[in-house]
């Protein structure tokens, strides 16, 4: 099949657990002192015991562990999303935190049953341990609720322990302590900066369920994690932060104080990359679209995305090749000078590496050497400006980053790097596509993540928005946005007609709507950020191909709405 972007609908399921997330209301108290952990074999310390695991997808293994010298490894697989569940007792009108620890690929923690309002949570893949955590409400009638884990179609195995439903004694439960005040939090210390944000991380607290953050002695922010981003900071100025963790007992004392000091200007490459920017993907491919040249790509496009590299046999290592026949007898000679026109007319015409098919691993430093190497070495062969990371089959946040950082060293600071996420990928700034972006930010032109193929997700509020909205497109920006990206490294990706992906595509005025609510406050539906963001970069398409193929209709007006902006 020839390639195009990914068909990735995270519906049905995915959307009743956003849903029930979003819906969840907070009607727990502290853990009285009587309370105890309901659940049996918890830490699963006697295998399987007490669990059940649908399609055989659960085991128990010795490592990685949370506590103890087992936990449990539950695989999905096909249709089967790894459910393991337990029903444990409890008492009617009584109230639950339910927690567990979880690592690896996507997880999901909830309870159903409650007969009140069922719960759940979740993170996306975690490459250390986190802990999840939620409360529920029983029904006047209420003796036992099913608690369950499970993961998520097509993504990797994840891993769960020390699963906890606190509370009072139902009868059937274990006898694990009431949880204590944990510790302070150690390790803190700053992991990035930006003009007008200061990024932290910190170790694990054992027992904690989350962490508040404080700067210059006031609570600015909580999280489940061991990280967070602090924005809405002034520029070139110095600011003290301490972390707290916190659990049903209480909080803890203040860790010991540390000191980030902002940039004094965006952070960011791309040399002269317009303010507002239109990225395009051009096919070098014929997929049904108009089979386009390079010197056929629409004047609106500013950043012009080459798809695809391909991956070779040496790991971490892409090439390029041009589909000649594929694109009626385009020689490299004729693309090579193309490429050249269209830098001459101030354009950036840059290499993107993944797509649907493009399983590019960089794992480890020979890798991530590797695949630097061999970018730069298609800039040099084809006059490339740099690289759009479109990895829709895993990254690894610690080895691209050394990736990029080397080619950065190489090609120096006219290095344009663009990312195209999905919109899974960056919901979370745990997540190692977030993670990655926020890590190679003063070297990152734009991240256009892909408002298409993926069903409803959460916006900055809290709240579940379906794909096809404004309300989509700027709740969604938003995480961005206030996750510790500068507004001009965000940027919303569209498909150009309802041919180019296989959901999600909006007319040109939705997008220029939320493009406009999110630079003027104007153009808004029911959502509506806190604040403009006049900086925003702009918008990209999938794909120049489509958008010639539908009459020019989406770079003709989105491409101009975007250069319009202030």
């Amino acid at each position: 099949m020839p390639r195009r972007r990914r068909t990735r609908t995270l519906a049905g399921t995915l959307t009743a657990t956003l849903l029930a997330l979003a819906a969840a209301t907070a009607g727990a108290g502290q853990a009285a002192a009587a309370d105890t952990n309901n659940t049996k074999n918890p830490g699963f310390e006697s295998g399987l015991a007490n669990w059940t695991c649908s399609g055989g997808s659960g085991t128990t293994v010795s490592s990685p562990v949370h506590g103890g010298s087992a936990a449990l490894k539950a695989t999905p697989a096909g249709q089967d999303n790894a459910r393991c569940t337990q029903t444990v007792a409890v008492k009617p009108n009584s109230t639950y935190t339910l927690s567990a620890w979880v690592q690896g690929g996507y997880a999901y923690l909830g309870a159903t049953g409650t007969g009140t309002t069922d719960v759940s949570t979740w993170t996306p893949d975690s490459s250390s341990w986190k802990q999840l955590s939620t409360t529920f409400t029983t029904g006047s009638s209420t003796t036992s609720v099913t608690v369950y884990t499970h993961g998520w179609y097509g993504q990797a195995a994840y891993y769960a322990d020390d699963v906890s439903v606190y509370g009072p004694d139902g009868g059937g439960g274990g006898d694990d302590p009431q949880p204590t005040i944990p510790a302070a939090p150690s390790g803190v210390s700053v992991t990035g900066t930006s003009s007008s944000s200061v990024s932290l991380a910190w170790n694990t607290v054992s027992g904690a369920t989350g962490y508040n953050v404080y700067r210059n002695g006031t609570k600015v922010t909580a999280v489940t994690g061991t990280s967070a981003t602090v924005t809405g900071l002034a520029a070139a100025t110095s600011y003290s932060f301490q972390v707290t963790a916190t659990n049903a007992a209480g909080e803890s004392a203040k860790s010991a104080t540390v000191t980030g000091r902002t940039t004094t200007s965006p952070g960011g490459g791309g040399g002269t990359v317009p303010k507002h920017a239109v990225t395009g993907y051009w096919q070098n491919f014929n997929n049904g679209a108009t089979v386009q040249k390079l010197s056929d790509v629409q004047s609106q496009y500013d950043i012009i995305a080459v798809a695809f590299a391909d991956a070779t046999t040496t790991p971490g290592a892409v090439t390029f090749t041009l589909d000649s026949a594929g694109l009626g007898g385009y020689t490299v000679d004729q693309f090579k000078a193309d490429v050249k026109a269209k830098q001459a007319a101030g354009k950036k015409v840059i290499i993107s590496v993944g797509g649907e098919r493009g399983a590019v691993s960089v794992n480890d430093s020979a890798s991530a050497t590797n695949f630097a190497n061999s970018v730069y070495s298609l800039m040099q062969t084809y006059g490339f400006d740099g690289v759009d990371i479109d990895l829709e089959n895993g990254l690894n946040a610690t080895y691209m980053t050394q990736a990029l950082r080397s080619l950065s060293a190489k090609a120096g600071p006219s290095l344009v790097l663009t990312m195209a996420p999905q919109t899974i990928d960056m919901q979370s700034t745990s997540n190692t596509y977030f993670q990655t972006a926020l890590n190679v930010k003063d070297i990152l032109t734009v991240v256009n993540m892909q408002y298409y193929n993926s069903g409803s997700m959460l916006g900055c509020d809290g709240k579940v928005y379906s794909q096809g909205s404004v309300d989509f497109l700027t709740a969604l920006a938003c995480i961005q946005l206030e996750g510790g990206l500068s507004p001009s490294q965000v940027g919303l990706g569209l498909p150009a007609s309802a041919r180019g992906a296989g959901s999600g595509y909006v007319s040109p005025s939705v997008v220029n709507n939320a493009l406009d609510c999110l630079t003027k406050g104007t153009g808004c539906g029911s959502f509506k950020p806190s604040r403009t963001y006049p900086e925003l970069r702009g918008a990209m398409t999938w794909s120049t191909n489509w958008d010639a193929a539908a009459g020019n209709a989406w770079s003709g007006a989105v491409g101009a709405h975007v250069h319009a902006l202030p």
